[in-house]
């Protein structure tokens, strides 16, 4: 859980004044979280798998540099929301946990630490192991279906956006283990939970007009226009869409002397789900740099036009029935 997106490890250097804490096999956290083995790192903490000596289960235990205290703390402030919000809402599970919070002085200053109930695999996993040929169709109703369940306590429960929906921060449950993988059962009774609220923000209050991950990005945000829960949904489709090809639904590119990376963004947009919705285009003054008076773009990086269902019927051999059906979700998600 909470696992680096590849196999490289934390910079060294960081362990320093203000950095990472440094780590231990062994160490006791709070007299009662024993370190197994390291789950992971980011770029702004650790993650260790830990044994809860209150509890006797295992626990993940986020253990975040000295110097993001403040937005560790406003995650603390939205984890608690999460979990505390409505204990009886069936959809609330589909959200990660926060058991535990508390903070210590180290070497390297005071760290505030999380603990999170321990989950499984990531979906990017899932997808590295279909060899990024894409999972089951049956599949992938299952895992959208409960992402949206988990989105929809998030946006109309909690008045909390995540912003940053992709397949890392999805987890498969504890009990889907590796052996799953490596023998390809995909379980139609899977659970998976939505993970890291680390970027997230209240629908009321932002922190940052920049969220999501380049390729998840939504129309809105790349404009810097406001954004709203809308753009979870916007995520997900491209993440149900990469799970079901292997491949990217949008991947500007940003190497390019003509056009900027959100021009080739916005191109590879309209191309595939046609024009952008109008209260999109004229929203501000930087997104009629990119439109014409009649929600055209100004100018159009070679981006060739191909519609959902002929793209999943020719480059991926899907048949139509099917490719119509999947199409049709994840227009109704995106708003098309």
């Amino acid at each position: 859980m909470f696992g680096s997106d590849d196999n490289r490890e934390e910079d060294p250097k960081q362990y320093r004044e203000g950095g990472y804490h440094p780590v231990n096999i062994g160490d006791t956290f709070h007299n009662r979280y024993t370190v197994i083995r390291k789950l992971g790192w980011g770029r702004y903490s650790t993650v260790w798998l830990c044994r809860d000596a209150h509890n006797k289960r295992f626990v993940a235990l986020k253990i975040v540099r000295s110097e993001t205290t403040a937005t560790a703390l406003i995650e603390i402030e939205l984890l608690k929301c999460a979990r505390d919000c409505n204990a009886e809402s069936p959809y609330k599970g589909k959200v990660v946990q926060l058991l535990d919070n508390f903070e210590f002085v180290g070497i390297n200053g005071k760290h505030i630490c999380l603990v999170f109930e321990l989950l499984g695999e990531n979906l990017l996993k899932l997808i590295i192991n279909s060899e990024y040929k894409g999972i089951p169709l049956t599949t992938i109703k299952v895992i959208m279906r409960q992402v949206l369940e988990g989105l929809d306590y998030l946006h109309k429960t909690c008045g909390i956006i995540h912003t940053d929906i992709k397949p890392e921060n999805v987890c498969l449950d504890e009990n889907f283990g590796f052996f799953s993988f490596l023998l390809k059962k995909f379980r139609s009774n899977m659970s998976v939970t939505i993970a890291d609220l680390g970027n997230s923000c209240w629908e009321n209050y932002h922190f940052s007009n920049c969220i999501q991950a380049r390729p998840y990005r939504s129309p809105e945000v790349i404009l810097e226009e406001k954004y709203d829960s809308r753009a979870d949904i916007w995520s997900a489709a491209c993440m149900a869409f990469e799970l079901a090809t292997g491949d990217l639904l949008f991947y500007p590119r940003n190497d390019c002397r003509y056009y900027s990376q959100d021009e080739n963004h916005l191109a590879r947009i309209v191309a595939l789900l046609g024009d952008v919705p109008q209260r999109i285009a004229f929203s501000n003054g930087y997104a009629k740099t990119f439109f014409t008076s009649r929600g055209k773009l100004r100018r159009c990086p070679a981006v060739r036009s191909s519609g959902l269902v002929e793209k999943l019927t020719k480059y991926y051999e899907w048949k139509e029935k099917d490719a119509r059906e999947f199409a049709g979700f994840l227009f109704a998600d995106v708003g098309h």
